[in-house]
């Protein structure tokens, strides 16, 4: 399928700009992604309430010296204060760098809104200051937070998924590894959006989309130098989900992919090795799309049928209530 005609626009206004976000400093490339939400979100929809908490961060050593990470709790639109709703621990995109609780709001908001369902979306450490694995760690302190507040919070703790996009969606997936392996509590559901899942960069995805579709393979590069700062963690199943020993026994996964992205070889495969474990897994692909676009919904109307159908497969796989996406 060729590129989404919106896709192209979008493309040409970013080529126009010139500022390629991998010649910039961390703290550049960090307001640009911010700043740039304003002209390519929706506005972020009503849901019926909004919380701010603070977590200890996924270390106990770096806890007991007082470090937080920030989070946000998010109950969808008609739904009651004591109402045991169903919940997503959401992990936000950004190459392990960039992105926070504000670049994915509307997204949140429209997954709890379609999904019917509690969303907590975590801000994760990331680097350069916090190297590998600190997003891993923070992300499974995040899921045993939700796990026991769950009557606080008036969520269904048998009903709690796990998700992402990107970056996200790599953790995401590699949470779902560690919860299976050491037992105890576990996702109920993986919701895996353009996930990154081999640090190696060997897919062919890399090279036939790497130039021109936003996401380049020299910003791919630069994240990872972001993240990762010794090449022998490449082979980690930590940091390269899709290297992992075996996969069965996890949660039903959805696995979306976009055709312009290059990382779409990645989800692709994470999927098929899914699927050989036997795990059910749904392929949901968006063959005109580029990397991200699920974020970019005031420019591309195939990021609204996204999260749609990514909200309708939450709903079906957790047994929520689906609310008004507006």
């Amino acid at each position: 399928m060729s590129l989404d005609p919106q896709c192209r626009a979008l493309l040409d206004l970013v080529a126009a700009a010139n500022r390629p976000m991998e010649k910039m400093t961390v703290a550049e490339a960090r307001a640009e992604y911010r700043d740039r939400r304003h002209a390519l979100q929706p506005p972020p929809a009503e849901v019926a309430s909004v919380l701010d908490f603070r977590l200890p961060v996924g270390t106990a050593a770096s806890a007991a010296r007082g470090l937080e990470m920030a989070a946000r709790f998010y109950r969808p639109l008609g739904s009651s204060s004591t109402e045991a709703l169903p919940a997503l621990l959401y992990l936000h995109g950004g190459g392990w760098t960039i992105g926070d609780l504000d670049s994915h709001d509307t997204v949140c908001r429209a997954l709890a809104n379609r999904a019917g369902c509690a969303v907590l979306s975590l801000d994760y450490r990331m680097g350069p200051e916090h190297r590998f694995p600190a997003a891993v760690d923070d992300a499974v302190a995040a899921f045993d937070w939700l796990h026991d507040q769950a009557e606080r919070l008036a969520i269904d703790p048998s009903r709690i998924a796990v998700g992402g996009d990107s970056a996200g969606g790599n953790l995401a997936a590699v949470l779902a590894l560690i919860c299976r392996d050491r037992g105890g509590p576990a996702p109920a559901y993986q919701l895996l959006i353009y996930p990154a899942t081999d640090m190696r960069l060997g897919q062919d995805s890399h090279r036939r989309n790497g130039e021109g579709y936003l996401l380049t393979l020299s910003l791919i590069e630069w994240f990872r130098g972001q993240y990762i700062d010794e090449p022998r963690h490449y082979d980690d199943w930590r940091a390269s989900p899709l290297l992992a020993a075996s996969f069965q026994g996890l949660a039903p996964a959805l696995v979306l992919t976009a055709g312009y992205d290059p990382l779409v070889d990645e989800g692709l495969a994470y999927a098929d090795a899914l699927e050989a474990a036997g795990v059910p897994v749904e392929r949901l692909d968006f063959p005109g799309q580029i990397h991200g676009f699920i974020t970019m919904g005031r420019m591309l109307s195939a990021a609204g049928e996204a999260i749609d159908a990514c909200g309708s497969a939450l709903a079906r796989a957790l047994g929520g209530t689906p609310r008004p996406l507006a």
